[in-house]
């Protein structure tokens, strides 16, 4: 298997590892790296911690550096869903203890994380070759917060 060469950096206030753990209790079957604190760093965020996971076949690094930066919806991470019942696990784990939910799918989770959970029907929907059931399984997502995929498949045999 060929090494990631991309790796994303989620740069986070504080306790890396308590952060990753969050994540893999979310995300099954992930693992935790690695982890290493660093003490009397010599940088402006003095010291410091970082822990490497593996969550659905890809790492993720977290730093834990002080609040220099914080999260915004420039960039975020769409989960892709088999079914509803992927989609409310995600949503519900995703928003729970202080994360919140957003308009189309989208979610921040308790560190302000922007997710976009999506069920994979969703996306047949639009790019159906039939451009009045793609007009109308976006007007709908327009209107929902988590995505409900009966409410597509019922609005989409009304087309």
């Amino acid at each position: 298997m060929a090494k990631q060469k991309i790796t994303p950096c989620l740069w986070i206030e504080k306790d890396a590892k308590k952060a990753a753990q969050y994540y893999l209790s979310i995300f099954k079957n992930g693992k935790l790296k690695s982890y290493k604190a660093y003490k009397n760093s010599g940088t402006p965020s003095g010291d410091f911690d970082m822990a490497t996971m593996h969550l659905l076949g890809m790492d993720f690094q977290i730093l834990a550096a002080g609040p220099l930066f914080k999260f915004n919806e420039a960039v975020s991470f769409v989960v892709t869903c088999k079914d509803q019942a992927e989609v409310d696990y995600y949503w519900k784990a995703l928003t729970a203890k202080g994360g919140s939910e957003g308009p189309c799918g989208w979610l921040k989770d308790k560190y302000g994380l922007s997710w976009q959970i999506v069920p994979e029907q969703y996306f047949k929907l639009e790019s159906h070759k039939n451009k009045a059931k793609q007009e109308y399984a976006f007007k709908a997502l327009m209107k929902m917060k988590k995505i409900i995929i009966s409410d597509l498949e019922e609005k989409q045999l009304k087309v």
